[in-house]
């Protein structure tokens, strides 16, 4: 299919009818890091300073939030004392403007490649040739980073190549939404690209900046994503042809054929796709060592597993790919690790998650001979447990501090029982279960808004993990390659590696209780494919894949019927002897904690009953995908605009899903 040409539809910003002028000297602008084609792009070192700037685009520890470890809140894994109108259907409504249909970066990479290519193939840019390859592979990466954040929030969207000139009836012409699957198709080539002019190392021989392995992972996710949405979502509008899909009444997506020829062919060359990528890196990086020690004091020796996620320089660490560097000497900090000591500012991790994690016999937590001592304390919950949990599950009177004990002003040095009834961000802990990862026992790491602890951005285990379900996905079975991987992260995180003992002794509507994942399509899946999809929640957790993964499996359509009640620790057992009796107030408007009527465990949803999820996490299907803002249909024709809105959504401003 043709790539289109658009100078980033600026046009989808403002509305036509008001906005000519203003929009005419913002759409004639260069991207705020160029100078002029003539002036700039033409030697190694500003290839490299253009490319820089978009780093931007990957996640990071920001100045006052969790950083990193608190994007999967919001999910069966992690909760805070707010609750996210995404499951209150009927609140969550289109806007008027704004919203994900926006194209700067994609805008910026263009702009690069339009310039330099042509130089490029002349020979006109000076340096190092291996070097002026690596930069252009990170554009193309950084087109195709961009690109897949847009499928994922949107769907279908307009392929754009280059930039235009301020043409309104060329500019709307290239409005056009392409069919998901050949934007996927535009990504996976976009990131071949990437892979064939990256060096498997970047230029300055560190892991600051991409490097072919980190584009081979990312293709390895694209792929996986996309063959599990079009798997779980066939027969759906949510995917090119299928019953109801907006882009059919599209004249320009008329005839639309998947380039295999079907969506099953379209699905199993997408799992060899990933299976390929993954395999390339898998086969490259060994996991990081875990010698199952918490350190908790000096002479305890060090564990790289457990501070590799919170190193200064994680350029050590065999598995890291790509970190985003901090220094405090330029101010360039966070307060990860203060949140870290304490309640990970207000971000906690849910029963569901906890009890998710296999005994290190491999056993499910309530599978008869499994050793699992109860919840009645956090110390119960880690006893015997698979080593993940038990390295980052934090529990009172554990040592947060063994360095420079006195350097940080916000050192919270000993882990204190959590303050469930404490509201305060960056104090209160909001289910009782308070997560580890991203703790640095260096006290000079906590002045407030100090920190200059690393931020991971890509770790080769995740390719296993795409390898192992991608195989499965596929065929239906585990080849050898993918049974040495899983044994392998086993093994690591200090669990019996014999994964079908997991198996057989794994009862669904057990897991279904707790897990999102034990679901696709409403429907519980089988035991094996469950417990590769558990492997991947406990190592990930925290790292900002889960709604990803959600999205993909078709995982919330069985709270369109069935709410979910978000749950932390059991507070209404022995540990509410933790608490005065006075603080733990219920059932009032300012109710500090969830009544033992509604559950021994702690609710932090449901405390004063005035909370729209007070009966539970719901569902619609419309929520799968966002609403594309009002303005962009008026700008770009009105009624007979040539862009569609996503299944479910009106194109009418403040307006509710239609499939309530």
């Amino acid at each position: 299919m043709k790539s289109l040409k658009v100078k980033y539809i600026t046009l989808i910003l403002m509305g036509m009818t008001f906005v000519v002028s203003c929009e005419k000297d913002f759409l004639e602008r260069e991207p705020l890091s160029a100078v002029t084609p003539e002036q700039y792009l033409n030697d190694e070192s500003q290839l490299a300073a253009y490319a820089i700037e978009r780093y931007n685009m990957f996640p990071t520890h920001a100045q006052w939030s969790f950083g990193t470890f608190g994007i999967d809140v919001h999910t069966d894994n992690m909760a805070t004392f707010g609750y996210d109108n995404k499951f209150v259907p009927g609140q969550w409504r289109v806007g008027q403007s704004g919203g994900s249909w926006w194209f700067d970066n994609i805008r910026q990479c263009n702009y690069f490649l339009e310039t330099v290519l042509p130089k490029w193939e002349a020979g006109e840019i000076t340096g190092s040739p291996q070097n002026i390859e690596h930069y252009i592979g990170e554009m193309y990466f950084f087109r195709a980073y961009d690109y897949f954040t847009r499928v994922q929030l949107l769907g279908d969207f307009p392929i754009i190549t280059e930039t235009f000139p301020d043409d309104m009836e060329v500019l709307t012409e290239a409005s056009k939404r392409q069919p998901r699957s050949e934007v996927v198709r535009f990504i996976l080539s976009d990131l071949d690209m990437a892979i064939s002019l990256m060096s498997s190392s970047s230029p300055d021989g560190g892991k600051n900046r991409l490097n072919k392995a980190c584009a081979q992972l990312f293709k390895s996710r694209v792929a996986l994503y996309e063959g599990t949405w079009l798997k779980y979502f066939a027969g759906t509008p949510f995917v090119p042809n299928g019953p109801g899909w907006p882009g059919a009444e599209m004249d320009y997506n008329q005839g639309y054929q998947y380039q295999t020829g079907s969506i099953e062919a379209e699905i199993q060359w997408l799992f060899e796709q990933s299976m390929e990528a993954s395999s390339q890196v898998a086969n490259s990086y060994s996991l990081e060592s875990n010698n199952g020690v918490l350190q908790q004091s000096i002479d305890d020796p060090s564990n790289p597993y457990f501070d590799m996620f919170s190193a200064v320089d994680m350029s050590g660490f065999s598995e890291v790919l790509l970190y985003r560097r901090y220094d405090g000497g330029l101010s360039i900090t966070h307060n990860v690790p203060v949140y870290a000591q304490l309640g990970n500012n207000g971000v906690g991790l849910t029963r569901g998650l906890v009890e998710s994690f296999l005994m290190e016999n491999g056993l499910p937590i309530y599978a008869s001979g499994s050793g699992y001592q109860g919840d009645d304390y956090i110390s119960d919950v880690r006893a015997n447990r698979d080593g993940r949990l038990w390295l980052f599950l934090k529990e009172p009177e554990q040592i947060n501090v063994l360095f420079n004990t006195n350097a940080g002003s916000h050192i919270t040095p000993v882990e204190p029982v959590p303050n469930i009834t404490n509201t305060n961000l960056e104090q209160g802990y909001s289910t009782g279960y308070a997560i580890r990862k991203g703790l640095n026992y260096d006290g000079a790491q906590c002045n407030n808004g100090g920190g200059y602890t690393g931020a991971l951005v890509f770790r080769a285990t995740e390719a296993y993990l795409n390898y192992i379900e991608a195989c499965y996905e596929k065929n239906g079975s585990l080849d050898g390659t993918a049974s040495t991987y899983w044994s392998a992260i086993r093994n690591r995180a200090g669990v019996d590696s014999n994964y079908q003992l997991s198996i057989s002794n794994t009862q669904m509507t057990i897991e279904a209780q707790n897990d999102w994942g034990a679901y696709s399509a409403g429907q519980l899946i089988d035991p094996t494919l469950y417990n590769i999809r558990r492997e991947r929640r406990c190592e990930l957790m925290a790292e900002g894949l889960r709604w990803m993964d959600l999205k993909r499996w078709r995982a919330m359509d069985q709270m369109i019927s069935e709410p979910y009640h978000i749950e932390g620790f059991k507070l209404w057992g022995p540990m509410q002897d933790w608490y005065t009796p006075s603080s733990l107030t219920y059932g009032t408007p300012s109710a500090r904690v969830s009544s033992p009527d509604l559950s021994d465990y702690l609710r932090p949803y449901e405390k004063t009953g005035n909370e729209l999820v007070f009966n539970g996490y719901e569902w619609t299907m419309a929520h799968y995908l966002e609403p594309i803002a009002a303005e962009h249909f008026l700008i770009t024709g009105g009624p007979t605009s040539v862009i569609y809105q996503n299944p479910g959504w009106s194109t009418s401003p403040n307006s509710a899903p239609t499939d309530l």
